[in-house]
């Protein structure tokens, strides 16, 4: 009897770890917004007068503002033409509450245009999207965060922040 329930419950576990790798490995392919979009995106239904959550499952284009030991806040961020240069992005204005909080997943995918190292110099990014191309880690990107504002593309799933895709900007 003994044996039968540890072996019942082996399963049960095995199947419960599988299911947890299963729908992490699982993220759905959302589309991305206009890289270069001259409008913050919405965020339909977020109550933003209430303490500071997640944004819903999807791409925001955005950068992240502060790294705290158990979540990142960020924002969402438009392109802003410039009279003697191409442009550059903005954040929305002070004292604009448009903002979001969320843990970043253990294997967070980080696409870095600039590469993964202290220095950061040189490029990787793809020249078709303006995209980072690197793989680095989620080390590499709290400390890249800590240090300068990235705008990139932030994929948010369940709440948790699954994958930073910087956008190239010289």
């Amino acid at each position: 009897m003994k044996r039968s329930l540890a072996a019942a419950s082996a399963v049960f576990a095995l199947a419960l770890a599988g299911t947890t790798a299963a729908e992490a490995a699982a993220v759905p392919d959302f589309p991305n917004p206009k890289i270069f979009g001259t409008s913050f995106q919405r965020d339909p239904g977020h109550d933003f007068t209430k303490r500071i959550s997640p944004r819903r499952d999807g791409v925001l284009r955005g950068w992240i503002t502060h790294v705290g030991s158990r979540h990142v806040e960020y924002e969402p961020i438009k392109w802003k033409r410039a009279k003697y240069a191409e442009g550059y992005f903005v954040g929305p204005p002070e004292g604009d509450v448009t903002a979001y909080a969320s843990p970043i997943a253990g294997d967070v995918v980080y696409l870095s245009a600039f590469g993964c190292g202290k220095a950061r110099a040189g490029t990787t990014v793809s020249p078709k999207t303006g995209l980072g191309v690197k793989r680095c880690s989620r080390k590499a990107l709290l400390a890249n965060a800590k240090k300068s504002r990235m705008p990139g593309l932030i994929t948010v799933y369940k709440g948790k922040i699954v994958k930073f895709q910087e956008i190239y900007t010289p």
